[in-house]
C-alpha cells in the first residue's frame, strides 16, 4: 500500500512539473521578457546563479546582459536594473507600478508578513505609517530638538577612548563604542532613553537580539527555500530560530519599552510633562485606532534595523577610509581646525558649512554603499519596462552601487576621493537628485532616515578626526577593508582594531 502511495504521488509530482513547465512557455510566449541566461525548469537560474546575489556579482550579469535583465529564482522573476535611466522610471516615472515590497520567507516573520513601514506593500497601510512615523522620526524639528544629544553622545566617545591607554597605541577597536553610541542617538529619540555603559545588561540582551535578527534576514543561505517551495520544509529548522528571535525581540521591545513608556506617561501631570519623545507620538496614533500595537512594535524593529545599523556601518567605512587615506584625514582636519579653531568641537550646524566634509561623507556612502541594491522594490501588476513585460510581482533592485561605481559614469570610481564632489561632481547630493547617486533612494520608497543619517555621520567623523589622528594597529600598513554583503547590507568584514593617538591642543 505504501509502495502503491508511492508511486502515484511520484506520478503526480511528474504530472505537475510538466503542467508548471507547459505553462511556463504559455507565459514565456504572452511576454517580452527582459534578457538573462537560459532557465531550466522548476530551478530557474538559481543553479547557475546560486545564493549569493550581491551588488558584485549582479554587475557581473549587467556587463553581460545588460542595463536590464531577468533571472528567474526557482518561481521568483528578479529584475535587475543598472542605469540612471531605468532607476529613474522604476523610483520616479513608474514610482506607483513598481512602489510595493517583496518581501521572503524570512522577512515575513521578522515584518509580521509586512505590519511594518519599510516592507509593506504600496497602499493606505504604508501611507498611513510613513505619516505617522514622519513626525517624530523624520523632521528638520526632529533634528535640532536632539542634536545636542547626538552631539553630547560623541563627546562621551572622544572622553572614552582619551581615558583608554590601549587606543593610542595598540589600538582599540572603536565600532563597539561607536555602536552605543548610535543606540543611545536613537533610543533618546525613540524612548527618551540611555544606556550607560558597553555593559548595561538591557543593552548587551538587545544587541544581542538585534545582531542575531540582522544575521538571520541578511544571510543568503535561506535562498533556496524562498526560490523554490518543494524546498521550504528543509527551512523549517532555520525559520523555527527565526520566529524565537522575533518573538523574544518584540517582546523586549514591549516590555522594557513600550510598557515602560506608557507608565512613565500615565503618571506625568501636565505641570512636569517634558518634551514628547517619538514613541508617544507613535502611542497616540495606536490610541486614536490608526494602528494597533503590533503595528507600534513593527516601527521600533524598523528604527532598530533601519536607523541603528545603518548608519553605523557607515560611520565604520567612513573611519576604514580615513584611516588607509591619511592624506585626506588630515586636509579634513585642516578644514575643522580652519573654520572652527583647533579644539573648537564640531556641532550640527557646523557641519554644513564644512564642504570638504560634506565630500567625504558623500565619498564614503558612494564607495561603500550601506544598502547597495536599496531595498527591494515589486509591481502588484503586470509592467512594461524599457521596453519589455514585467510579470506581476517581480522582484525589482537597483543596483544603486552599480549606479555610483559605473566608470563609464565617474572618474576613477574604484578610488576613494572625496574630491570628486568638489570639482567634477560638485552639483551631486546624497538626496537623488542625480540618479547615479542613490545612496538613500528617491521617490516614494525613499529612505527617510536621510535627514537624520547625515548629520550623525558629520558630527561623528568630525569630532573623531578633531581628537585623534586616526591610524591602522601597529605592523599594519592599512585596514582591511573587505566587504561583506548580505540580502541588503554592505558592511565590512571584519571590525577593525584603530589606533586613536590624542591631539594636544
Amino acid at each position: 500500500m505504501d509502495l502503491l502511495l508511492l508511486e502515484k504521488s511520484l506520478i503526480a509530482s511528474f504530472i505537475a512539473i510538466i503542467v508548471a513547465i507547459a505553462i511556463s512557455k504559455l507565459r514565456g510566449k504572452r511576454f517580452k521578457l527582459p534578457p538573462g541566461p537560459f532557465p531550466i525548469p522548476i530551478f530557474g537560474n538559481w543553479l547557475q546563479v546560486g545564493d549569493d546575489l550581491n551588488h558584485r556579482n549582479l554587475t557581473d550579469y549587467a556587463r553581460k546582459f545588460g542595463e536590464i535583465f531577468l533571472l528567474r529564482m526557482g518561481q521568483r522573476n528578479l529584475v535587475v536594473v543598472s542605469s540612471p535611466d531605468l532607476a529613474k522610471e522604476v523610483l520616479h516615472t513608474q514610482g506607483v507600478e513598481f512602489g510595493s515590497r517583496t518581501r521572503n520567507v524570512v522577512f515575513d516573520i521578522f515584518t509580521g508578513k509586512g505590519q511594518d513601514m519599510v516592507f509593506t506593500v504600496y497602499g493606505e497601510h504604508w501611507r498611513k505609517m510613513r505619516r505617522i512615523m514622519t513626525v517624530p522620526f523624520f523632521t528638520n524639528k526632529v533634528v535640532q530638538q536632539y542634536r545636542f544629544g547626538w552631539e553630547d553622545e560623541i563627546t562621551k566617545v572622544v572622553e572614552d577612548v582619551r581615558k583608554m591607554p590601549e587606543a593610542a597605541t595598540n589600538g582599540i577597536v572603536l565600532r563597539k563604542r561607536l555602536q552605543l553610541m548610535m543606540y543611545n542617538n536613537m533610543y533618546r529619540i525613540m524612548f527618551d532613553r540611555r544606556f550607560e555603559s558597553e555593559e548595561d545588561p538591557l543593552f548587551l540582551k538587545l544587541k544581542a537580539l538585534n545582531g542575531e535578527r540582522s544575521r538571520l534576514a541578511q544571510s543568503f543561505d535561506y535562498n533556496y527555500g524562498d526560490f523554490i517551495p518543494i524546498l521550504r520544509p528543509l527551512l523549517r529548522g532555520y525559520l523555527k530560530i527565526c520566529k524565537e528571535v522575533k518573538e523574544r525581540r518584540l517582546q523586549l521591545f514591549k516590555d522594557y519599552f513600550l510598557d515602560e513608556r506608557k507608565r512613565l506617561t500615565s503618571t506625568t501631570t501636565p505641570s512636569n510633562a517634558g518634551l514628547k519623545c517619538a514613541i508617544d507620538h507613535i502611542i497616540d496614533a495606536q490610541q486614536k485606532g490608526e494602528i494597533n500595537e503590533d503595528n507600534v512594535l513593527y516601527i521600533v524593529e524598523n528604527i532598530n534595523v533601519a536607523a541603528i545599523e545603518t548608519t553605523l556601518w557607515s560611520i565604520e567605512w567612513g573611519i576604514a577610509e580615513l584611516v588607509n587615506n591619511p592624506k585626506i584625514q588630515q586636509r579634513l582636519r585642516e578644514e575643522l581646525d580652519a573654520n572652527l579653531g583647533p579644539g573648537v568641537p564640531i556641532t550640527e550646524p557646523d557641519t554644513y558649512k564644512l564642504p570638504y566634509l560634506q565630500a567625504v561623507i558623500k565619498e564614503t556612502l558612494r564607495l561603500r554603499m550601506a544598502i547597495p541594491l536599496l531595498v527591494p522594490h515589486m509591481n502588484l501588476n503586470d509592467a512594461k519596462l524599457n521596453g519589455f513585460d514585467i510579470p506581476a510581482e517581480s522582484k525589482i533592485l537597483v543596483n544603486a552601487w552599480w549606479l555610483a561605481n559605473n566608470p563609464e559614469h565617474w572618474k576613477n570610481p574604484e578610488e576613494f576621493r572625496p574630491e570628486r564632489f568638489l570639482e567634477e561632481e560638485s552639483k551631486v547630493e546624497a538626496n537623488g537628485n542625480d540618479f547615479r547617486y542613490l545612496p538613500f533612494g528617491v521617490g516614494r520608497r525613499s529612505c527617510p532616515g536621510i535627514i537624520l543619517a547625515l548629520p550623525i555621520l558629520g558630527i561623528t567623523l568630525g569630532r573623531l578626526v578633531q581628537n585623534f589622528e586616526l591610524l591602522p594597529p601597529p605592523g599594519q600598513e592599512k585596514l582591511d577593508t573587505t566587504e561583506k554583503g548580505g540580502q541588503f547590507s554592505l558592511h565590512i568584514l571584519k571590525h577593525s582594531t584603530i589606533v586613536a593617538k590624542p591631539r594636544v591642543f
